[in-house]
């Protein structure tokens, strides 16, 4: 799941893309090889053999991987590259950054089949089809159900418990300039104390640069990406030391869904979410244009649709997609996450990123 500014821009020039699934020749894409379309993506794109080979079959076009690390990396490198593209197909960019990918014209714009299943709320850019709605989540904090309960001591449950002394260097976030994650964290800390235009931000006076200040005295420690920050700091996946991090709702049966256990091992601070879309996009001048194509019609196809829930831990974007017991069991359902409208996001973030970094990176 998995994704900024030009503050991060540098950082992202040294990116390096490892190839899974087939070599895709030279580096600059399919061109190479009109048998192929390579899919550029995030760190956390997930998807089963057997869905690949369906694909396969059915275009006949081989897919290979190119994955980035963090979406935050994997759009700049995008941006970066779009004069020459890595790819076909561009996977990951989603509402937190689309405006970054839209302004550089890295997409080409494709109508895909089966548009129809989309709901009209997730089609951002349905003037223009520059990109298509694969999948949506909700970034939430996560708590490891084991130390609250060791420590006697109730999970936090909205922003303001994070900030209690209570939960003093408990919370791991990703970095606003590189992880997509981190970014939408910080777009709901705006919806919720301010600067995104919320009646709840007005009243409370303070605004999401003290809430910030507020978590940095609290101990909020702040890593890259999303894979860092679930599986190397958080204890509830078994090897680090934080009880809290931000990830998703739907991260929950990650850990249960082999041992299936009566209650979920890790819980979701439902005040704490932010819908995040994820996007599908034909990379201006790709080299298997059609390939390219043929392959964001089947990401919304009721194949990929159907196999994603366990793969990646989103929701499908296609309507009426059945989703798997263990998926709703273990996940949770957020009826009202915070949300901030795409010119808003893109008036003011690189403004927030930068502001965010000078508070809480050291």
């Amino acid at each position: 799941m998995k994704r900024i500014v030009t503050t991060a821009l540098a950082a992202s020039l040294a990116l390096g893309l490892a190839a899974c699934g087939s070599d895709s020749g030279d580096g600059s894409g399919s061109g190479s090889d009109d048998k192929s379309v390579t899919l550029v993506t995030h760190d956390s794109f997930a998807a089963s053999d057997d869905v690949l080979k369906a694909f396969e079959k059915q275009s006949g076009y081989r897919v290979d991987i190119l994955r980035g690390k963090d979406a935050g990396s994997a759009v700049n490198q995008a941006v970066l590259s779009k004069d020459n593209p890595q790819g076909d197909v561009f996977f990951g960019i989603d509402n937190t950054l689309l405006s970054r990918g839209l302004d550089n014209g890295i997409f080409t714009p494709y109508e895909a089949k089966g548009l129809d299943r989309i709901p009209e709320e997730l089609q951002l850019d349905a003037g223009e089809h520059r990109v298509t709605p694969v999948d949506y989540g909700d970034v939430c904090v996560n708590y490891d159900r084991a130390y609250f309960e060791k420590e006697n001591l109730d999970p936090p449950q909205t922003f303001d418990d994070l900030a209690d002394p209570r939960y003093k260097d408990l919370l791991v976030t990703e970095n606003a300039a590189t992880s997509s994650p981190g970014l939408a964290f910080l777009l709901a800390t705006a919806d919720e104390y301010g600067n995104g235009g919320t009646a709840q931000g007005e009243a409370s006076g303070g605004g999401w640069e003290d809430y910030w200040s507020r978590l940095d005295d609290n101990g909020v420690e702040v890593v890259d990406g999303w894979e860092q920050a679930y599986y190397e700091r958080f204890s509830g996946a078994g090897k680090g030391d934080k009880p809290l991090v931000v990830s998703y709702a739907s991260s929950p049966p990650v850990l249960d869904m082999e041992s299936r256990p009566k209650e979920a091992t890790t819980g979701v601070a439902t005040g704490t979410c932010f819908r995040q879309i994820e996007f599908a996009g034909l990379l201006s001048g790709a080299g298997n244009t059609e390939g390219g194509k043929a392959l964001i019609d089947f990401l919304i196809g009721e194949r990929f649709q159907q196999d994603m829930p366990l793969q990646m831990f989103v929701h499908p974007a296609r309507e009426n997609t059945e989703l798997p017991e263990v998926f709703t069991r273990y996940g949770e359902e957020i009826a009202d996450p915070h949300t901030l409208d795409p010119a808003v996001i893109d008036d003011n973030r690189e403004q927030w990123i930068k502001t965010w970094t000078s508070l809480v990176v050291k």
